[in-house]
């Protein structure tokens, strides 16, 4: 009898020992965001930390921190190289911080439509910048995206280049942006998004560019007549982690991740294409009148962009997106 007890006592502590062990071989990785919990970035990345935890038995547990809580994207960037950071999904431009080259999504008139751009991305183009990031302790899992961007105004509708000759546009302070605009005869200026809406209000410009969720969250509808379909930049979103983190997981572990990451990257980009149509038909109700542009007359404009930054992204990079965007 009291061998029978110490045998099932001895099975006891064993498994509890086990349970103990098992319950500490968890891996959490924190994933930061810059946008609100109403995005898809957010919804999606929701669904894939659900579906890793699920997936891997709870061996791998993903939290997720959106709104900046993590900190901006320039920060999280940083936190990654310096392993301080666990994960981000960050808007791919904001990697020029890491590399110039990174720019090179925002070429004008790049992409014709957000299938060209996820070849691209799905492809060659993305390898090449993701073997940048592998040397600087960052390991991208999949690339999602912000969607393309718009113009706006109050003075006419923009469906040439020359519409836009004089008028005042809020543009994001990036170099190629600015020379974008100015090439096409705007004047383009570098408001901060916090106190856009009062300069469209009060006429300090007259106009800006964004994607159509933006424009409708931040109801520009109420101080902007006229809307563009101009698609003229469209951005990409990079889920990724350092490769501290990465190398804590099994080879098992890894493979569920990445294989959660694509699943829930193209959930996202069904969603993003269903959001546009969305907020573009809450635009016109809104009563924002809405027109085409004539895009070859746009993509010929902005050709002395690409060449002058054929330097900074170089040759092949550039024939590259070409190849990917015709």
């Amino acid at each position: 009898m009291k061998k029978t007890t110490f045998a099932a006592l001895s099975i006891s502590i064993l498994a509890l020992m086990l349970f103990v062990g098992t319950s500490f071989a968890a891996t959490t990785i924190k994933i930061g965001h810059v946008l609100n919990t109403d995005h898809s970035w957010h919804k999606c990345l929701v669904g894939f930390a659900d579906e890793v935890k699920k997936e891997t038995k709870g061996d791998v547990v993903i939290q997720i921190y959106p709104s900046g809580q993590l900190g901006n994207e320039k920060d999280v960037i940083e936190g990654l190289m310096l392993q301080t950071v666990d994960g981000g999904l960050i808007g791919g431009g904001s990697f020029q911080s890491v590399d110039p080259k990174f720019g090179i999504e925002a070429l004008p008139y790049a992409w014709p439509t957000h299938e060209a751009a996820y070849k691209a991305f799905d492809g060659k183009l993305g390898d090449s910048l993701l073997a940048i990031l592998s040397k600087k302790g960052v390991v991208g899992l999949s690339w999602w995206e912000n969607g393309f961007r718009h113009i706006t105004n109050n003075k006419k509708p923009v469906v040439k280049p020359a519409d836009l000759k004089g008028m005042k546009l809020r543009v994001t302070p990036d170099k190629m942006r600015l020379d974008t605009f100015n090439l096409l005869g705007a004047s383009p200026m570098p408001i901060s998004f916090g106190e856009l809406y009062s300069a469209l209000q009060q006429g300090v410009v007259d106009g800006q560019e964004n994607p159509y969720a933006i424009i409708y969250s931040n109801a520009f509808y109420e101080v902007q007549k006229y809307l563009s379909k101009s698609s003229h930049i469209w951005g990409s979103a990079l889920l990724c982690v350092n490769d501290g983190v990465w190398k804590k997981l099994s080879a098992k572990d890894q493979a569920i991740v990445k294989k959660a990451a694509k699943k829930w990257c193209a959930i996202q980009r069904k969603q993003t294409i269903q959001s546009e149509n969305d907020f573009l038909a809450k635009l016109k109700a809104k009563g924002m009148k809405i027109n085409d542009i004539d895009k070859a007359a746009f993509k010929n404009a902005v050709q002395p962009v690409w060449k002058s930054y054929e330097s900074v992204f170089g040759k092949d990079l550039i024939n590259m997106v070409r190849e990917y965007g015709k």
